[in-house]
Parts: C-alpha cells; structure tokens; sequence
C-alpha cells in the first residue's frame, strides 16, 4: 500500500467528473471530522489497521531523517535530540515542539506542553489530521526537504496544528485558554485563525505569513492556500459571516475572500484576487473583483486537483489579453 494512500489516491490529480467510481471524491464534507472523513476516504472505507501503517511510517520516516540530518549538521544534535529523537511519540514531540515555540515568560513551555499532550491524546482525530498535513506538505511543496524538516520548521504546518487544539479548547468551552492560544500563534507565526474556524485535513498553508481566517469560517479537505490569504467577513455582521471552502481548493497569495460565500469544490483563485461572490466548483477566478476565467457563461472547467498540482497560472496567463 501507498504510504500516502490515506492522503492521495489518485496519483494523476484527476478530478471525477468523467469517472462514476470517483463521484464521491469532490462531494463538498463540512463534518470536519478532521482525518476520519478526507477528500478520497470515508470512515468506512479507513481501516485502523490502514491509520496505524500511515502513523507508523510518518514517525519512523521523521526519526530516520532526523538522525541523517545530525550526521550531516552535528551542530543540529542537541536540538534533534530533545525535539525528536529523545521523544516517544509523535504527540510528545508535537506537543514539546508547540509549547517551545509559544511559550513565553508568563506561560513556560511545561505548562503548554502538559495541555497539548493532553488534547492529542482525547482527540486521536487532530493527529490522523496532522499527519495528512505533513504529508501533504512533502508532496506538494518543492521547497521541503524532508517530513522532519516540515515538522521542525514550516510555520503554517505548526500553525495549523496549534490551531486545531485551539479549536479543541473552543469547541469544548475553554475560549479564553482558545484565544490566547489563538494570540501566540499569531505573534509568533504570523498566521491569525480564530479558534472556532473549522478546519480539515491535508492541508497546506504555504510560507503562511499574513494568514488570516475568520471565526465562522470552514476550510475543506485537502486544501492548499498561500501567503497573505484572508478569509474575512463584510463588515460588523454577527452570525455565520465568513466563507466556506471546498475540498480540493487552491488559494493564491494575496487573495481576500469575504462575507458567506463558497469556493466550490476544486475551485482555483489566482492571486491577488477579491472574491465576494460563490466561485463554481472546478472553475478559475481571479482579478479585482475576482472573474471567472472563460466568462460567466462558459467557464473554463478544471480537470485536475488545483491543490495538488499548485499550479497558479494554468488558464490564467491564457486568459489576460496582454503582455508584460
């Protein structure tokens, strides 16, 4: 079996419109169960036995790499020591990784560390979920080295899992614990998601700086999204005011989506886009305000997974009638 068969099954990023098999495969899922239900599985086709072969490759492939890398740098040792190789698990090192980075004068890293194990090990769901992130990250991003590499270094995959015990905390009705949490990342990594958006698995946020998402707002499965990316709302509004965002979406540096809106399911947004209007499945917007790409009436229809392929100007450098 594929390592990243819980991730990825469908190795030409085909999109299922021409394949009843797949039908299901862009069917919008807004449970955000986090790993039981991912853009190409369902909790009924994921064996345990399948999660535990993932879960075991990802921490075993993180140590191997991890011990390369302290041969080439042994500078790196005492750091690869206490950060991997001395821990036990996947969610201690997670957990001792987080509350290092968050920890402040105020808040020690004990402290933090003792509560991130804590909701790691009540909601098993938050890990299947990171490690479809970590394996996105490697499958997608050219610039990642290694899974360890990710792990250590790449702030909007850190970010996002302090966002999902964040969004633990909140849902369970420890918000202030939630915003404060919400907070540190936003100081430290430069990405500002309220604790109650929802978000889903096997994502990646691309160098993540500027990140904003809104309280009311829900990201698919399997979904990439870039720098300087808002997902906000309209105005003072109160209520569910933020956008919804399908599986499969890629998202453009620069891009504002804004009010209650939804990015259909294997929607492409170029960037530097303003989206105030719902973007059909499988088709490219992009502009200020944001337009599809072959016109309203007879857009262009994505045969691929945006996402995966992270490709931002496909149809869009066609669809411009200039030239710089």
């Amino acid at each position: 079996m594929s390592v990243s068969s819980n991730l990825v099954t469908n190795s030409k990023n085909i999109l299922p419109h021409d394949d009843p098999s797949c039908e299901k495969l862009f069917k919008p899922n807004f449970s955000f169960n986090y790993g039981v239900n991912t853009l190409h599985t369902s909790s009924s086709v994921v064996e345990q036995s399948e999660k535990d072969l993932v879960e075991d490759f990802v921490w075993l492939k993180m140590q191997e790499e991890a011990k390369i890398d302290v041969t080439v740098e042994p500078i790196l040792s005492s750091y690869y020591h206490v950060s991997i190789l001395s821990q036990k698990s996947l969610e201690t090192a997670l957990a001792n990784h987080l509350s290092v980075k968050l920890s402040s004068v105020s808040l020690p890293s004990t402290t933090l560390s003792d509560l991130f194990v804590g909701v790691f090990e009540s909601d098993k769901d938050i890990m299947d979920a990171m490690k479809n992130d970590l394996i996105a990250v490697k499958e997608r991003d050219p610039a990642c080295i290694s899974h360890v590499h990710c792990f250590l270094n790449f702030k909007g995959f850190l970010a996002c899992q302090a966002h999902r015990v964040a969004h633990n905390l909140w849902s369970n009705g420890r918000k202030v614990l939630a915003v404060m949490i919400q907070n540190r990342v936003s100081e430290v990594f430069g990405v500002d998601i309220h604790p109650g958006a929802k978000i889903g698995s096997g994502i990646l946020f691309d160098h993540a700086t500027g990140i904003v998402v809104g309280e009311t707002a829900v990201i698919g499965n399997d979904v990439s999204i870039l720098h300087g990316v808002t997902l906000g709302g309209t105005g003072k509004a109160h209520g569910d005011r933020h956008p919804k965002i399908g599986d499969g979406v890629l998202i453009g540096a620069g891009t504002c989506i804004l009010g209650n809106i939804k990015i259909g399911d294997g929607a492409k947004i170029g960037a530097g886009s303003v989206v105030i209007k719902d973007v059909p499945p499988r088709t490219t917007v992009v502009g200020n305000p944001a337009k599809l790409v072959g016109g309203k009436n007879n857009p262009i229809k994505l045969d691929k997974i945006p996402s995966h392929t992270m490709d931002h100007i496909a149809h869009i450098s066609e669809f411009y009638d200039y030239v710089i």
